[in-house]
């Protein structure tokens, strides 16, 4: 086996929370180029908490490697560390080459600078010259898909525009290792689409990918092995779709049937819109409930609040199953749903709205599903994604029919209708 390119070894951070915690990360930056090699796990400030517990793991070249978990799994710093943002507490990390990172919306570039200088910049600072640079421009740009605006400082850029653009600067300035963290969670599908093809190409190119994503289906589709975060500790690791089940399978252990997120909470937000609470309820009462019975009507409920008025806004949910396969898909749109028609074009109120979608009855099979919640400015760009905002279980009270309470075959079993007729011979 060849030499690793990403080589974690026992890596544990811990930070600190209360009043000092802003000097304590002020004196790690500033004391940072003479302690290298050094084990700052003793001196304490405030309250401490560990955000990653002894990690370790190898990536090798043209690998693909899945990092999935909960919020607050450690996913992030761990990404973090690896792009040489902050340091580690405890152990040890080493990569071999230039790292890119696409980390989250609003890191990387300067906001003063139009998207053209930020291209070159970024160029620079991974030590490619600038007709090395200039050779890559028109591939990054035509990428993006917005020429247009390439010279508009990107302070002006929509998180949308700014993704597109984080993106295309960091597969296409071919560092050594690719470091992306939620790439999917804005943007049309089109261009979620580009982006797993890119990654597949720059894996096949022999580079090494190293991807954060809460879409099971992509996780399962473009990585060779995959690592479960849970609390700071490394859960589990290996292929990704044993991994993958584990987590919805952990996900759906939970049950509680509702989820509500902190308003400062930055992976439920952006500058457009905040997604608040998800909820899953069933039966005359609207109980609240994690285990749905597949025989009677379940509503699921996304509350979400517009930071600016908006015209036109969608709200959409996909289920997906417990090995990450789509099942359904719904959204809030003429056409695609019964919703009606004055609700399009008015501009929302900056103030919690709830929307409800009921499935029916007898559609739904046994077992574990994800819920993904979705906010839309058209039916095709999405504003602000959560890919495994809530699971639920299934369960079938028919306990006469032996056919039905057995796991029936597909991800759906609709009660359709039938008939029995016998047919007269000529």
């Amino acid at each position: 086996m060849s030499e690793p390119v990403v080589r974690v070894e026992h890596v544990s951070k811990k930070f600190r929370r209360g009043q000092d915690a802003d000097y304590a990360r002020l004196s790690e930056l500033l004391l940072s180029p003479f302690s290298r090699g050094r084990n700052r796990s003793q001196g304490t400030v405030g309250q401490e908490f560990w955000a990653l517990q002894d990690i370790a793991f190898e990536v090798q070249p043209g690998e693909v490697l899945g990092i999935i978990g909960r919020n607050g799994a450690g996913k992030s710093t761990l990404l973090k560390i690896l792009s040489r943002i902050t340091r580690p507490t405890t152990g040890w990390i080493g990569t071999r080459g230039r790292v890119g990172s696409l980390l989250e919306v609003g890191t990387g570039f300067h906001p003063e600078l139009t998207g053209r200088e930020n291209i070159y910049l970024n160029g620079s600072i991974l030590g490619m010259s600038r007709r090395e640079i200039a050779a890559k421009f028109d591939e990054i740009v035509s990428f993006t898909e917005i020429e247009e605006f390439i010279d508009t400082p990107v302070k002006r850029y929509s998180s949308g525009m700014y993704t597109r653009l984080a993106f295309s600067v960091a597969a296409h300035l071919e560092p050594e290792i690719l470091i992306i963290d939620e790439v999917l969670a804005v943007g049309d599908a089109a261009f979620q689409k580009k982006c797993l093809g890119k990654m597949r190409e720059v894996a096949h190119a022999g580079r090494t990918v190293l991807f954060v994503s809460h879409n099971m289906a992509a996780v399962n589709g473009i990585c060779s092995q995959c690592l479960l975060l849970e609390s700071g500790r490394l859960l589990q690791s290996g292929n990704p779709r044993d991994v993958s089940r584990a987590y919805l399978r952990e996900l759906g252990e939970q049950r509680t049937g509702e989820v509500t997120w902190a308003e400062s909470d930055p992976s439920v937000r952006n500058e457009t819109v905040r997604l608040q609470a998800v909820r899953i309820s069933q039966g005359a009462e609207e109980v609240t409930t994690g285990l749905v019975d597949i025989g009677l009507p379940v509503a699921i409920e996304i509350d979400f609040v517009p930071l600016k008025p908006l015209q036109k806004l969608y709200v959409a949910l996909w289920l997906r199953d417990i090995n990450g396969t789509p099942v359904l898909g719904s959204m809030s749109a003429p056409g695609l749903s019964r919703t009606p028609l004055e609700w399009f074009g008015e501009a929302l109120p900056t103030s919690t709205i709830r929307a409800r979608c009921v499935i029916p009855g007898g559609l739904l099979n046994t077992g574990t599903y994800v819920v993904c919640a979705f906010v839309n400015r058209f039916p095709h760009e999405i504003v602000l994604a959560r890919e495994d905002a809530l699971a639920f279980d299934t369960f079938s009270r028919e306990s006469l029919d032996s056919f039905a309470t057995t796991n029936w075959y597909g991800v759906v079993r609709p009660q359709l209708d039938w008939s029995l007729s016998p047919v007269n011979a000529r």
